[in-house]
């Protein structure tokens, strides 16, 4: 019902608008607007530049230049107009034109080289608006496109972040990263809201990114920024340690077709079209991506006898034994149960249509669609690993933009084709997953343009059926909303500062409302200078899994079962072969522990737990050295509550712990037969008296090792489970300093610096409440760039931690990686591209339970036209 309720509404407002922008203008209206055309060239030698922004100011039209750095602008409003052009290296230009309605009217520009300064750098996610990033009142970084492009071969989008100050990326097979900031990770992290034009990325049933799901190359991605801090003031649920905002870049930025072709090492092939191009008079824009990559991969099956797998894959010997019963696909146990057989290739085929529709004023309608389908990647969980087979991740996007305000819907769905399996138990998976989503937003100038005004408002419906493969029946094929409604008010104080105050609530069905609160001073004494001191609240809801799991955590086990019913047979045999002069004052009655002939081992969810929270104090500064440097620092100091635990036992109040001795003193009644037995004169080889050492060690063995686990079932039945509960508090503090040297107009030096600490305030007793982050991180880069070659290189170093997440704890060891990425254009339409990530092929595993990652070398080449 919440679901179509959602689909209804967002319908509903998408056809109001569509039909509000997509009106046919009057004759008068046409006659009123007429086109700019030109080409972009370099002053220093007048060659064309791909890639220059055209704007024209304070209408919302633009454009990107083309190969040949030609540009059309249609329908710009008759009169005096003024056209910015703007590209990272290349200093910015205002150019005015007179419009004439009706006719075409040719504007030429070249551009002089500049190394690029902090001021000139817009950034949309830190306010949900543009601004200047000095002036944004957030710690805020923007990923070069450069850096982007030299590593889309890999089609692996978070390595793009790894120059980010702050940033964790932590990667376990070839596709299966977590992205995280400032602390505490997890094998499945939600701290970062991942977006692509305003659309959440994440999985219904985990709320966690699946990176490979992606349907447009990392080289069609126009916009990487990445804010960092608490930002549930603007984004609501989960963008608890900050927002990654993914802007695609509109259809008429990139007209022409492209062509990309790659091949490498782990068996890699990735191969790429893209068409995109403008109709009706410049009326609507349209483009369409199709793809394929596919690989080899680092995970191994770890299905030994002897359970040493993980260990020789790590090697070390100092690791628990750990054993998988289901090898990954491809793979087989023999009757011996040896490992046969080939593992089955990952496989990602995407496809993704968009259509914009330009109308007047600036307006633009946008409806897309897309598709990936996901095949063979294994990912860690808290349950241990877990292989998608097959799983399609449809999704649709309606957005209706003006200068004032938007209203945007969307769908993101999963469905699994093929079963997945828990690699631990071997049991199917399903889920079958949908998000509808709808929000609008307004903005307004205040006080004369001394403020400015972001308000808006959201509803979401998610839907997961697991077919009662992850869920209970009573939990699932269910249905969840959230209403939320945000809204930010920036004021300049006089003319350096400027306050800005946000707030967002959000009420959800299966979590309490939720205030989160936002306030900050940024001082900007100069256009290239900022200091901004900030606090804000932010809360993460538990996802499905935290809130319903049902899933084994283990083969069944016969021993309890065995154990009571050997005891039972004992005493019955004392009780009729004894006088009772002997067995006076002892109850032989049998042990009421009411065990299965298989007792389960479970994994549940915890329907009672509470959102965690965070509150955050930040102080940071951005500005330019000099003319050829700038220098961003961010300094932190977060209060986490209420962390959701690993799965623990004997913390979920839906299952009682159970503890044997509540019955029976078992071993004290052992023991007291025994020396009864031994009075009488029967020795130790006795019928009545050999059982007793084995008996008394079977009881010990089981309460040493199932005793903790031990809960009584909703049915009256006996099981081994864990859950979670919400315990713990944190202060954690840290500094993030990144840098950026133009040594010359071609060669620039990029730098971090991360330094994390934390203090435990609150622990629950068996928690393993670590950070799974490195204390530091350090990243330094060198790029060179003319007109035909781009290369660089980066080394990142990483500390070594401990790790905690699910079943599996151990050591991580420090790393250093270093990338090399590069192209060159061989003529104007084709550039030769290649990528080698951990050059040196340092073994490593980057999270305890992940596989150990290696080199990966993979050259291409792309085609425009």
């Amino acid at each position: 019902m919440l679901r179509r309720a959602g689909v209804q509404v967002l319908v509903a407002l998408v056809a109001v608008l569509v039909s509000m922008t997509a009106l046919p203008a009057p004759a008068a209206a046409l006659e009123a607007t007429g086109s700019v055309r030109g080409v972009v060239r370099r002053a220093d030698d007048q060659r064309p530049i791909r890639g220059i922004t055209v704007a024209v100011r304070s209408t919302g039209l633009q454009t990107v230049t083309d190969a040949e750095g030609r540009f059309a602008i249609s329908r710009v409003p008759a009169g005096s107009q003024v056209l910015v052009f703007r590209l990272f290296g290349f200093q910015p230009r205002e150019l005015a034109v007179e419009v004439t309605g009706g006719r075409t009217v040719t504007a030429d520009a070249s551009l002089d080289l500049q190394p690029v300064t902090i001021s000139e750098i817009v950034v949309v996610a830190a306010s949900r608006t543009a601004e200047r990033i000095v002036e944004a009142p957030a710690a805020v970084a923007v990923v070069e496109p450069a850096v982007a492009r030299e590593l889309s071969t890999t089609a692996q989008m978070p390595l793009a972040l790894a120059t980010v100050p702050g940033v964790d990326v932590v990667q376990s097979g070839m596709n299966d990263f977590n992205v995280n900031a400032r602390g505490f990770n997890s094998s499945l992290n939600r701290r970062i809201l991942v977006l692509q034009d305003g659309r959440d990325l994440s999985i219904a049933f985990l709320g966690a990114q699946e990176w490979n799901a992606m349907a447009i190359p990392l080289d069609e991605i126009g916009r990487i920024e990445m804010v960092r801090g608490p930002g549930s003031a603007l984004y609501g649920a989960n963008a608890f340690a900050g927002v990654l905002n993914i802007i695609t870049p509109a259809p008429r930025e990139v007209v022409g077709t492209r062509v990309t072709l790659a091949a490498g090492e782990l068996s890699t092939f990735r191969a790429d079209v893209r068409h995109a191009g403008v109709a009706a008079d410049g009326r609507l824009g349209y483009r369409v991506n199709l793809g394929l990559t596919q690989s080899d991969t680092w995970s191994r099956s770890r299905t030994a006898s002897d359970s040493l797998d993980l260990r020789r894959e790590y090697g070390d010997t100092t690791f628990n034994r750990s054993r998988e019963v289901r090898p990954l696909n491809g793979q087989e146990l023999d009757p011996a149960n040896l490992l046969t057989g080939e593992r089955d290739p990952l496989r990602n085929q995407y496809g993704s249509a968009r259509l914009d529709y330009y109308g007047a004023g600036g307006a633009v309608t946008t409806i897309e669609a897309g598709t990936a389908r996901v095949e063979n990647e294994s990912f860690v969980t808290g349950i241990g690993r877990v292989q998608v087979t097959k799983a399609d991740r449809p999704w649709a996007r309606v957005n209706v933009a003006t200068n004032r305000f938007s209203v945007m819907g969307w769908y993101s769905g999963r469905n699994t084709v093929d079963s997945q399996y828990s690699l631990v138990s071997g049991i199917p998976l399903l889920e079958h997953s949908s998000i509808y989503h709808v929000e609008g937003q307004f903005n307004q100038s205040l006080f004369g343009d001394r403020g400015r005004l972001v308000a808006g408002a959201s509803y979401r419906s998610s839907a997961v059926d697991t077919d009662s493969t992850l869920m209970l029946a009573a939990d699932d094929d269910r249905t969840d909303n959230t209403s939320s409604a945000f809204g930010q008010i920036e004021v300049r104080l006089n003319s350096w500062v400027r306050a800005v105050v946000a707030a967002r609530y959000d009420d959800g069905s299966i979590f309490e409302p939720q205030f989160s609160p936002k306030g900050a001073l940024v001082f900007a004494p100069h256009a290239d200078h900022s200091i901004r001191l900030t606090v804000n609240r932010a809360f993460q809801t538990p996802n499905y899994s935290e809130f319903f799991l049902r899933v084994p955590a283990g083969a069944p086990t016969a021993g309890p079962r065995r154990l009571q019913t050997s005891l039972n047979a004992y005493l019955a045999a004392v009780a009729a072969s004894l006088p009772p002069s002997v067995t006076a004052g002892l109850n032989l009655t049998p042990l009421p522990w009411n065990f299965d002939s298989l007792t389960l081992v479970q994994a549940r969810g915890n329907r009672n737990l509470e959102v965690e929270t965070v509150t955050g104090w930040e102080i940071g500064y951005k500005g330019n050295v000099g003319r050829r440097s700038f220098v961003t620092l961010d300094l932190y100091r977060n209060d986490m509550r209420n962390f959701v635990t690993d799965l623990l036992p004997g913390v979920n109040p839906e299952y009682p712990f159970y503890s044997l001795n509540e019955d029976r003193e078992v071993v004290a009644l052992l023991d007291t037969l025994d020396a009864r037995l031994a009075r009488i004169g029967l020795p130790t080889t006795h019928p009545l008296r050999r059982p007793v050492p084995l008996l008394r060690g079977g009881f010990n063995q089981l309460n040493a090792a199932a005793g903790p686990l031990l809960a009584t079932l909703p049915d009256g039945r006996r099981a081994l489970i864990v859950s979670y509960t919400n315990a713990g508090r944190v202060v954690e503090q840290g500094l993030e300093l990144g840098a950026s040297v133009h040594v010359t107009d071609r060669i620039r030096f990029d730098g971090s610096y991360s330094l994390f600490d934390f203090e435990v305030r609150e622990q629950r007793l068996g928690d393993q409440l670590v950070p799974n982050t490195p204390k530091w991180k350090v990243t330094l880069g060198l790029r060179y760039a003319d007109d035909r070659a781009d290369l660089g290189v980066t080394a990142r170093f990483v500390e070594g931690m401990d790790w905690a997440a699910g079943i599996f704890s151990g050591y991580v060891p420090a790393s250093q990686t270093i990338t090399l990425a590069g192209s060159y254009r061989l003529t104007r339409q084709l550039r030769l591209h290649g990528v080698a990530t951990n050059l040196s092929d340092q073994r490593r595993y980057h999270l305890f339970g992940g596989s150990v990652n290696g080199r990966r070398a993979i050259v291409g080449i792309t085609a425009d036209f």
